[in-house]
């Protein structure tokens, strides 16, 4: 099967509340959008960068935590987010690393991530916060924009 050149991974823990922010953006896409695939990154880690093979353009969608200045607020990080923000990822390797090691392999052209700042996490939950549900519907228009100026589309999704 032939991949499309474009994906979205959707990183976080759904049964972890808001971790599973990203998940959640991620599948607002699934089978939606022609040419764009969508891919449940899991956890994250290393193991998204074999996600990225074959793809031209990545958006990367987590729950961070520590980035921004308030619960929901989406942040876009053209270039691999820092590695010493406090606590902006929850994996055994942060986004900024795996965004680092896949563009030095070279697996993708362009490589975005979306962060969706999710202040707390709960253990053993599947709630998600009213205000980090707001902040994956900015995502979602945040990522659809993304997509626009990638494909050169000024059609929105309905």
């Amino acid at each position: 099967m032939q991949k499309n050149r474009i994906c979205i991974i959707g990183c976080g823990n759904p049964f972890m509340g808001n971790d599973g922010a990203g998940i959640s953006a991620m599948h607002r896409f699934d089978g939606k959008l022609p040419g764009v695939d969508a891919i449940d990154g899991g956890t994250g880690g290393f193991g998204l960068i074999p996600l990225m093979e074959g793809y031209e353009k990545v958006v990367i969608v987590d729950a961070m935590v520590g980035v921004g200045d308030r619960i929901g607020e989406v942040i876009v990080f053209d270039a691999p987010p820092s590695w010493d923000l406090p606590a902006y990822a929850l994996h055994d390797i942060g986004i900024g690393e795996v965004v680092t090691i896949a563009r030095e392999l070279g697996y993708a052209r362009d490589i975005v991530t979306v962060g969706i700042e999710v202040g707390e996490i709960q253990a053993f939950s599947k709630d998600i916060d009213p205000e980090v549900e707001e902040g994956i519907r900015v995502a979602e228009q945040t990522i659809l924009t993304i997509l626009r100026e990638w494909t050169g589309d000024q059609e929105s999704r309905s």
